[in-house]
């Protein structure tokens, strides 16, 4: 059992992260801290948090467990916030969907302290934002990925992983590039398209007649357009690199079909559709390849 977590962002994956520990039984006492004064009050009198702290630094001081639930382009500075009042045996993670980018962070910002951090890219979430809709059940059962470092401690590896396993998850080592490229693959890609497709009717003139139309497919194909804008755009910044390439390849993929299409080749257009369901049919979720 932790003693106490600091949580550094009191948002959905902050909270369902101090909300599951709590019904674990895996932490006494939690304290938080989100630049809003308004969330730091709604996460206390949900009981999300023990007590609020008017810095990321005060919610840190005295914990053995921290966890940065801030937007990735927010690590940096929240880290170098926190490093000073870092215990030599805290465990610091973070929930962060892209890890080049936060390691790189974690080595300019932490120093002494590098050796308690531990990246942590939890599969899991909504498609909305905030301290209201925390879930003590967001983990259970989700995959995590884990992408340590060479200064990684062994001990807070160690910890790292069983926390995750003790509120339900699958866990995952990797390198933070081959995680960056995984996960442009899998889901910054389809969140790339969900955007694009909202955008694409939406621009129409007859767009709210089409969407009228719209059904089960179209929901569960789009259900993704509706996440947080500014998280996006800060994955999208900060994994640009393999973002870029995988538009390329479905511009590619795309581009098959657009002149199969346009040359009428039923033959060509049947093959690249059964290509694409036999490679559905034959892929299990989480039991080949990263959620």
């Amino acid at each position: 059992m932790f003693e106490q977590l600091g949580l550094v962002g009191c948002g959905l994956m902050g909270g369902s992260f101090a909300l599951a520990l709590k019904r674990a039984g895996l932490v006494r006492r939690v304290v938080g801290y989100s630049p809003s004064e308004s969330t730091r009050a709604k996460a206390l009198a949900m009981g999300v948090v023990d007590a609020v702290t008017a810095t990321a630094a005060e919610a840190a001081t005295g914990s053995d467990l921290v966890l940065v639930a801030v937007p990735v382009a927010a690590t940096e500075a929240t880290l170098a916030a926190i490093a000073h009042a870092l215990s030599a045996n805290a465990l610091v993670m973070d929930v962060g969907s892209t890890k080049c980018d936060v390691v790189a962070a974690a080595q300019r910002a932490l120093g002494e302290a590098l050796g308690c951090f531990v990246p942590a890219h939890p599969i899991a979430g909504k498609e909305v934002a905030g301290v209201a809709h925390s879930d003590p059940g967001l983990y259970n059962g989700c995959q995590v990925i884990l992408t340590p470092t060479s200064e990684t401690g062994a001990a807070q590896l160690a910890q790292a992983e069983a926390v995750w396993r003790a509120l339900g998850c699958r866990v995952r080592q990797m390198s933070a590039p081959d995680h960056d490229a995984a996960f442009a693959a899998v889901s910054h890609l389809p969140h790339v398209l969900a955007f694009a497709m909202m955008n694409a009717i939406g621009s129409q003139p007859q767009a709210r007649d089409y969407l009228s139309l719209a059904g089960p497919g179209f929901r569960d194909f789009t259900r993704i357009a509706a996440s947080d804008p500014s998280v996006w755009r800060d994955i999208f910044l900060a994994n640009s690199t393999q973002v870029l390439a995988q538009i390329k390849w479905f511009s590619n993929c795309l581009s098959e079909l657009d002149f199969a299409i346009h040359r009428g080749d039923a033959q060509a257009i049947e093959a690249l559709i059964a290509q694409a369901s036999d490679a559905r049919a034959a892929w299990h979720l989480g039991a080949d390849a990263p959620k």
